[in-house]
């Protein structure tokens, strides 16, 4: 999994045969568990943390962990699955931090709803304790490992580039996912890969939250296996809503945008949240799966000026004369006029797709729908056929047209990238092909002009 700062990579699935040689490699540089002395291989997630975000946070460290070991991803996942709903089981009593004076007092200052106790955990502790139970599973699992863990998967091509650019920070997170069934430990007959961008803006607080927390969320739906896009649209509010709490209680003022796919069996599922977008690339052609959230939409402006809010142009479309976007994670003072509901879509696929480019909004201000397909094909045909590094290609691209904001891109490969150079431009002579949309429910307005950069 990789959800972190500025970044290329190009991730394959490796294979089972390295699994038993990394659990003799991680406890030949960890013979024992931690002592209460001893340094931390990790970076705890804060000072505390919420019940509610243990899970997450936990998944995070150990998927980081283990991925900068070069663990198999199967077993990487299996690993902390296991790891995780062991320390879940134990009494975190022992972990639990009193929270300061002036924290009660504010919650005593809080509406009635929010008046339900918090338990706050001491992150550092549970960070060494967890660190330890990981240890422990490492060491069943080196005499005997699960199948679960040795299981083959698909071997998925996933180009991603991201960097900060002129801006002053690095507020981009992004998410890929393979192994979602091995991390949730969801044993039906299912494959399941999930890949999320987020964006975003006034820290990278809000971004991290939701790159840890919102396919962690997800999973937890009971409707996962039936109404997947349900579940996702439900995660994205659940993890709004744990991140305004975390907002009150530290002081957090940021947001995020965000989409997320999830590709489930041979149906692929979108969400998002704000103006990051994801388009599908079938046979040449762009097929547009989603409207973006920005304040200038008639159904937004209508939304925010029946909460009481207005939308007003300066440098661009604005909800209260501050942020560009109509919906995002976060935001605590600019709820409820900037929403923490998402949409969400699903679409069949057929075997025919090429690719699902994932991009927040550094991208696609200045790259149109319709320009990526020539992109990436010119690209595949210099590289002869291989999609390692496209990703960087079109963060290039971006840039050169005049983006100065962070700019993250990622390309899942549904085909072979040389069986994309093979087939040529398909469809390519009709030059209006990759604006049309197929996919957008009637509700939803087509943009009548590329958006103009926004910060």
């Amino acid at each position: 999994m990789s959800s972190g700062a500025p970044q290329k990579s190009s991730q394959m699935a490796s294979g089972a045969e390295e699994t038993p040689g990394f659990l003799d490699m991680l406890l030949q540089d960890f013979p024992a568990p931690l002592n209460p002395e001893d340094p931390l291989p990790w970076k705890a997630p804060g000072m505390v943390l919420s019940q509610e975000e243990v899970e997450g946070e936990l998944a995070e460290l150990a998927m980081g962990f283990l991925g900068s070991r070069k663990a198999p991803p199967p077993l990487a996942a299996a690993l902390t699955h296991e790891a995780v709903s062991q320390l879940l089981q134990t009494d975190l009593s022992e972990f639990r931090k009193l929270p300061r004076e002036e924290e009660e007092e504010e919650e005593e200052d809080d509406d009635e709803e929010e008046k339900a106790p918090v338990t706050l955990l001491d992150a550092q502790s549970l960070a060494r304790s967890f660190f330890n139970r990981l240890w422990e599973v490492a060491g069943q699992w080196q005499k005997q490992v699960p199948l679960a863990a040795r299981a083959s998967q698909r071997q998925w091509l996933v180009s991603i580039h991201a960097i900060r650019n002129t801006r002053r920070k690095m507020e981009d997170r992004h998410v890929s996912l393979p192994s979602f069934n091995q991390l949730f430990g969801l044993s039906d007959p299912v494959d399941r890969a999930y890949f999320a961008v987020f964006d975003g803006h006034g820290g990278v607080d809000a971004a991290r939250y939701a790159a840890v927390h919102v396919h962690t969320n997800a999973a937890r739906q009971p409707e996962l296996p039936t109404d997947p896009a349900g579940a996702l649209r439900e995660a994205f509010q659940r993890t709004d809503q744990m991140f305004l709490r975390k907002a009150k209680r530290e002081r957090l003022q940021s947001g995020t945008t965000g989409v997320c796919a999830l590709i489930a069996g041979v149906t692929l599922h979108v969400a998002w949240l704000g103006d990051s977008q994801v388009i599908l690339v079938q046979q040449g052609q762009v097929v547009k799966l989603m409207e973006p959230h920005r304040p200038e939409r008639q159904d937004e402006k209508a939304r925010i000026e029946a909460l009481g809010g207005f939308v007003s142009h300066m440098d661009c479309w604005r909800v209260n004369g501050t942020l560009a976007v109509s919906r995002a994670i976060g935001d605590v003072f600019q709820k409820p006029y900037v929403s923490g509901e998402a949409d969400a879509a699903s679409r069949a696929l057929t075997g025919s797709e090429d690719y699902l480019l994932l991009a927040c909004d550094g991208f696609f201000d200045v790259v149109p729908h319709q320009e990526v397909v020539g992109l990436v094909q010119s690209h595949l045909m210099r590289q002869q056929g291989s999609g390692l590094h496209v990703a960087e290609e079109l963060v290039s691209a971006a840039r050169e047209r005049g983006s100065h904001d962070n700019i993250t891109v990622m390309v899942v490969f549904l085909r072979d990238p040389q069986e994309l150079l093979e087939g040529g431009n398909q469809g390519a002579g009709d030059p209006q092909a990759g604006g049309r949309s197929q996919d957008l429910p009637s509700s939803l307005p087509e943009p009548e002009t590329q958006a103009p950069p926004r910060s």
